[in-house]
């Protein structure tokens, strides 16, 4: 099975002999993945959709992989029995939409050691709620795809998660502002030029709402400031 550089890492995140939830499988390509390469030795393949579900339990047969992959219709982790995983994978889905499958699915998540995220957007609002929630941020990977920035998140229970001391941290990431890969100093570069361009078409002869915008816009351009400085020599 031949991912996408995305998926690769999520998958790749997993660690090796854990037995994996996959929520929200589309086609099943991450839990052929893992089972194929034998990194996972059962994943339960789940999915709110019967339409990606059923294509799922085709790319499962036709890999002959039925013996490790069980597929099933839920939302979110509500199928998923407490100590049945020892790692869940949610990717691809917004990280709002992440915390509601996390806060429905508490008690599905008795039992797992690890979580592995790849939320599309909020970002910083899953990092609260994970700290919020007595996660530790064990690692965070950025990959470029088609010229979009993605987040890899893993994040496993602490007895009591330390909170960042900085917003920032929250926004950007720890451990990629401190990791100063050259992927993260692209994203943050890309991000102030985006910003740039916004305060100056906002800097134009006054429109309504537009001054208040502007405000917020030189505040978020000094965050990106800011995070760039972790890249600086």
């Amino acid at each position: 099975m031949q991912l996408s550089n995305r998926l690769k890492t999520v998958a790749d995140t997993v660690t090796k002999g854990n037995r994996v939830a996959d929520v929200g499988c589309d086609h099943a390509y991450i839990a052929i993945y893992l089972a194929e390469n034998n990194i996972a030795p059962k994943v339960i393949a789940m999915d709110v959709n019967i339409g990606p579900l059923s294509r799922a339990n085709e790319n499962i047969a036709l890999w002959r992989l039925t013996g490790k992959i069980e597929t099933r219709l839920s939302d979110g982790l509500l199928k998923l029995k407490p100590s049945e995983a020892d790692s869940v994978v949610i990717a691809g889905m917004g990280g709002a939409l992440i915390v509601k499958i996390l806060k429905e699915g508490e008690e599905s998540l008795l039992g797992v050691k690890e979580l592995i995220l790849q939320p599309q957007s909020e970002i910083f609002f899953l990092r609260r709620y994970l700290h919020e929630k007595c996660y530790e941020i064990q690692s965070e990977k950025m990959v470029k795809e088609d010229e979009k920035y993605y987040v890899i998140i893993k994040a496993v229970k602490a007895d009591k998660a330390k909170a960042y001391e900085k917003d920032i941290f929250y926004l950007y990431g720890k451990l990629l502002l401190e990791s100063r890969e050259p992927v993260v100093k692209e994203y943050l570069e890309r991000e102030m030029r985006l910003k740039s361009q916004v305060e100056a078409v906002l800097a134009e002869p006054a429109t309504f709402g537009s001054a208040k915008r502007l405000a917020e816009i030189k505040e978020e351009i000094s965050v990106v400031e800011e995070a760039l400085k972790y890249f600086e020599e």
